[in-house]
């Protein structure tokens, strides 16, 4: 008996589609990683981090919140944090992905209604379905759509309180949600959670965020990323009191998870400090979008662009996307292909990440490289 060929024949079937992965190392100028204001390699957050362990301070957590688990280094920081963001309360998860599942398993309740965004992360939707609330998505960033979706499921009976969930920044499109329109809507009929994961840092006042002006309000939760801009691991939801008390009582995700290592905490909280000590960071990311938009603008007139630091090279088919994705590596430049499911079938594409690792001359050779190559495909 053969027990593996089940996974063989997926595996073969991925290959035939040009959509079989693997693990590849790091190698070329930084356009890949999600690592935006170059923190992850920040002197300020060695220290601290170097600073703590001299002091004492575990690796790891050693249990969950609940238990052994709960530093004073962790809820000193998710204090701080949620000053930072301007909400009630703030509590720490350790990545995006078990935050955003754990939310969405938790506070929408049975005869609730959660409303995705077709674009949002994978983790909306594996939350869904695992969670308790009837299940609606909406096309992307289409308030009109949404409101219609909530009436006609009133018009069906439903009364529960509406979630509505988006990313304030696409991770793999690159564009802002219409918060403002979708508050309002929030509003007349439940909840909005917004997932400023590709945001934080980068955008709002001092990089509190593109919901920043939403925060503080008992319908709004926010998840902000400690893995991305910020440069370490791990991620926050801030939100009122009452939901944060709820998600510690009711949320098994957190409940019954050994706690993040209190470390990240002391870099989160260093890179909070880091935000607001050194504008500079923003401003030169800034310059790189303006540069690279300009230069693209040139040269690759006919490839449509974000305006934000994540940059998707709509390509199509899988294989000639891996085709260019390595003709762009072998001239130095990290730069990845994405497939489904990542994004939906036919949409393959390059996604440019904007960062501080790389240099403003690194971003403008990248664009003639990529003009270079691009009729060649």
């Amino acid at each position: 008996m053969d027990r593996l060929a089940v996974y063989r024949r997926d595996l073969d079937g991925l290959q035939a589609a040009a959509r079989l992965r693997s693990l590849a190392p790091r190698a070329g100028i930084d356009f890949a990683s999600n690592d935006y204001l170059g923190l992850a390699q920040s002197e300020r957050v060695r220290r601290a981090v170097a600073s703590a362990l001299q002091e004492g301070l575990p690796v790891g957590a050693a249990g969950s919140r609940l238990l052994r688990g709960n530093t004073d280094v962790q809820a000193d920081f998710e204090a701080a944090a949620a000053r930072f963001f301007g909400s009630e309360g703030a509590l720490g998860f350790g990545g995006g992905y078990v935050a955003n599942f754990a939310v969405i398993t938790t506070l929408p309740q049975r005869g609730d209604l959660l409303l995705m965004d077709a674009l949002s992360h994978a983790s909306t939707h594996e939350g869904a379905r695992a969670g308790r609330a009837q299940v609606a998505t909406f096309r992307h960033g289409n308030v009109a759509h949404a409101r219609d979706v909530i009436t006609t499921w009133r018009r069906g009976g439903g009364t529960g309180s509406v979630w509505i969930a988006v990313e304030s920044l696409y991770s793999m499109d690159g564009d802002v949600a219409p918060l403002d329109d979708l508050m309002a809507l929030a509003d007349q009929e439940g909840f909005l959670l917004v997932d400023e994961a590709h945001a934080t840092g980068v955008f709002g006042p001092g990089g509190r965020g593109l919901a920043h002006h939403l925060e503080g309000r008992d319908n709004v939760l926010t998840l902000h990323t400690l893995g991305k801009a910020l440069g370490g691991s791990g991620a926050l939801v801030c939100g009122a009191h009452c939901l944060i008390d709820f998600l510690i009582n009711r949320c098994r995700p957190f409940i019954f998870a050994t706690a993040p290592s209190p470390l990240m905490a002391v870099a989160g909280r260093e890179a909070l400090a880091i935000l607001q000590d050194e504008p500079w960071r923003r401003e030169d990311l800034a310059g790189h979008v303006s540069a690279f938009g300009a230069e693209m603008a040139r040269r690759l007139p006919q490839v449509p662009l974000s305006g934000s630091q994540i940059v998707p090279l709509i390509v199509g088919p899988n294989l000639q996307t891996m085709e260019l994705a390595a003709a762009v590596q072998a001239r130095g430049f990290d730069v990845r292909g994405i497939r489904p499911p990542t994004v939906p079938e036919g949409t393959s594409r390059l996604r440019v990440s904007l960062t501080l690792n790389a240099s403003r001359a690194d971003v403008v050779r990248l664009a003639e490289v990529l003009e270079e190559l691009w009729p060649n495909m």
